[in-house]
């Protein structure tokens, strides 16, 4: 049984209610439940919550919401991995036996159906424990520069200062799309960020954290400016036919 797991619990706090706040025409977490539904990927689309008002939107998108979380799982400190687990453990608890699950953010509206069957792919032949959504890191991070108590600059590594960009390790990041993982691997608490993952690299510009309302409006515009686009080529290859 494969299985999709949207965590999304109703207390944030820099974006209040962001899971369902609109976003281009639809509450956050459906362009997340519609992306792992159009996928064909999963047995079941499950969001993970503990606000009512949540999971009635995300039932009106397609998921299904078997089990309200509980609130110790749904504070500020509580990471994904446990979440996933819960929901892997109710799960077991009714008779079923998901082996490979996928958490998918339910901020994530540039996720893409091909992105998450890639990262099946990749998953399934790599052997790894997990599969997840990666990015490069726009500028080495060797350069990384912070501000000191004083007003001025230090860099964390100023050993690299005159060595040149191309000869610097390339760095990556976690998307915050999605995560492919094996159903015991999440059980067992395994990290993701490490030996035993694979990466399922995207573009930069399919790539947004939405943290903060500067964040939203950023990611609102990349939207809307990729949909255009999508459109305009629509458009040139109805013409050409």
């Amino acid at each position: 049984m494969r299985l999709a797991v949207i965590p999304a619990r109703g207390g944030s706090k820099r974006i209040p209610r962001k899971n369902i706040k609109p976003f281009c025409g639809k509450p956050m977490i459906a362009w997340s439940i519609e992306a792992a539904l159009a996928s064909g990927l999963f047995d079941q689309v499950v969001v993970s919550t503990d606000d009512i008002e949540i999971a009635e939107v995300a039932k009106a998108y397609g998921a299904v919401v078997p089990f309200m979380r509980q609130a110790s799982l749904s504070d500020d400190h509580t990471g994904t991995t446990p979440v996933v687990a819960h929901a892997i453990g109710w799960y077991h608890e009714h008779g079923y036996k998901p082996d490979l699950v996928c958490c998918i953010y339910a901020t994530a509206p540039f996720i893409a159906v091909p992105d998450l069957q890639r990262g099946l792919a990749i998953l399934t032949d790599s052997g790894a424990d997990f599969a997840f959504s990666v990015t490069r890191y726009p500028s080495p991070i060797q350069r990384a520069l912070k501000l000191t108590v004083d007003g001025r600059v230090d860099m964390f590594q100023p050993e690299y200062f005159n060595v040149r960009s191309q000869d610097l390790i390339e760095a990556f990041h976690d998307a915050g799309q999605f995560y492919w993982g094996r159903a015991p691997a999440w059980m067992a608490n395994k990290p993701i960020f490490s030996r035993d993952s694979a990466p399922v690299m995207l573009s930069r510009h399919r790539v947004q954290d939405i943290d903060t309302v500067e964040d939203w409006q950023l990611a609102e515009y990349l939207f809307r400016a990729m949909k255009l686009e999508a459109s305009a080529q629509e458009e040139f290859a109805k013409a050409r036919l």
